[in-house]
């Protein structure tokens, strides 16, 4: 007869006595700086939930070239280009699959462009002029959104699949830029500017809706949650300075976030449910630092929530992108070790923590628990958490081993 969940739960439970103190953390908080392809310096666009990272890293030959890490490589894989000698990822699907961003082609144009394991680079085209940026992908990367020149070189937003190709979004009002900066998991929500003022476009009425802004003239949108009812950006206030803003369909109306202690602040990515902001802001002295803005928490410099790793005078100056969940930040700072400016990656979840709520309790428990026996999907199964492929005793035995150990 095969042993139950409780069983199993029980045998693991009496274990723990015994080997407590053999137990090691296998996923704590860290930060990891990912280094260069060779080169001075490197910064991290977008963060898939498994933990892959794109961005754009030089080389030694003072290229900057589009990157995709991955934590089981645990290096930088250069994703070439189109014909030219530089590219940058700008963004990549939740699930990893997928990078966009730009690359030169053999004229040294910027063309956006689509790369997946399996197909290389591929070159999206543009809406009749020479060149095209891509900025974003939906969550499994079938739809991509950016800006391409249309024939008088004018940039337009545009929505790509592979169906219909590249659609031009239009401009609000007409003949004025646009440009596509985020969109959302099923693709149906777009983000952006257009004639400098920040935008908001659904698929179900296909126009380009102003959000406004905090006073001043201009502003940008460049995350959107998943289901597409909460936008950040940045913004103009009435004084001139940047300020990031959080959006929400429920009041159609855009909020400052605030900045720590000095004048401007913009905010880069959100997390699905639109309760996690990333971006930077500058403190009292006007220096740049990565923060995290959280519905109960508000704006937190993450150079002093997490000092520990940057002990040695390392900065984080700016984040650009969070996960899905929350767990995963990414951006780029100043690595002391290396004296370059690097991307990073920060993991904020402590071992055992399943939810990502800061404590360690039952909830987590419940959750190894009703997920035991069944295969982990790498860095994207939380409960899988010595990512061996398999929610098993191990993890069990970790949760347990940190179990009531308060919450931060």
């Amino acid at each position: 007869m095969q042993r139950t969940v409780k069983q199993w739960a029980f045998r693991t439970a009496i274990a723990l006595s015994v080997v407590l103190g053999a137990v090691d953390s296998l996923s704590a908080q860290r930060l990891t700086w990912l280094g260069t392809l060779g080169g001075r310096d490197s910064l991290a666009y977008g963060v898939s939930d498994n933990g892959a990272v794109a961005g754009w890293a030089s080389n030694s030959n003072r290229q900057y070239r589009a990157f995709r890490w991955t934590a089981s490589d645990n290096q930088m894989q250069d994703l070439g280009a189109l014909g030219g000698n530089e590219s940058e990822a700008l963004g990549i699907s939740a699930d990893g699959s997928v990078v966009v961003g730009w690359a030169q082609n053999n004229n040294g144009y910027l063309r956006a462009f689509r790369w997946t394991q399996d197909g290389g680079m591929e070159d999206l085209g543009t809406l009749g002029g020479s060149q095209s940026v891509a900025w974003g992908a939906s969550a499994n990367g079938s739809v991509v959104v950016g800006w391409a020149e249309i024939t008088n070189g004018r940039r337009r937003a545009f929505r790509w699949t592979r169906a219909a190709g590249m659609v031009d979004m239009g401009t609000q009002p007409a003949g004025n830029p646009s440009v596509a900066y985020g969109i959302s998991a099923d693709g149906n929500v777009v983000v952006g500017a257009s004639n400098n003022r920040a935008f908001r476009w659904t698929a179900s009425n296909n126009q380009i809706q102003d959000l406004g802004t905090l006073g001043g003239n201009e502003s940008e949108a460049r995350g959107v949650s998943a289901n597409g009812d909460v936008v950040v950006g940045w913004s103009q206030k009435n004084d001139g300075w940047w300020h990031a803003f959080r959006w929400t369909a429920l009041d159609n109306q855009l909020r400052g976030l605030g900045a720590l202690g000095g004048r401007e602040s913009k905010a880069r990515g959100v997390s699905a449910n639109g309760n996690v902001v990333v971006g930077w802001a500058q403190d009292p002295r006007g220096n740049t630092r990565a923060f995290r803005w959280t519905q109960d928490g508000g704006m937190e410099d993450l150079n002093i929530t997490y000092a520990d790793f940057l002990n040695n005078g390392s900065v984080l100056q700016a984040a650009y992108a969070v996960s899905s969940d929350g767990r995963y930040i990414v951006g780029n700072g100043y690595n002391a070790v290396t004296q370059r400016y690097e991307a990073f990656l920060l993991d904020t979840w402590r071992t055992g923590d399943m939810n990502g709520d800061g404590c360690i309790d039952d909830a987590d428990l419940l959750a190894v628990l009703f997920a035991f026996g069944t295969p982990g999907t790498g860095y994207a199964r939380h409960e899988d958490i010595n990512k061996d492929g398999i929610v098993d005793d191990a993890d069990l035995l970790t949760v347990l081993s940190n179990f009531g150990g308060g919450c931060n």
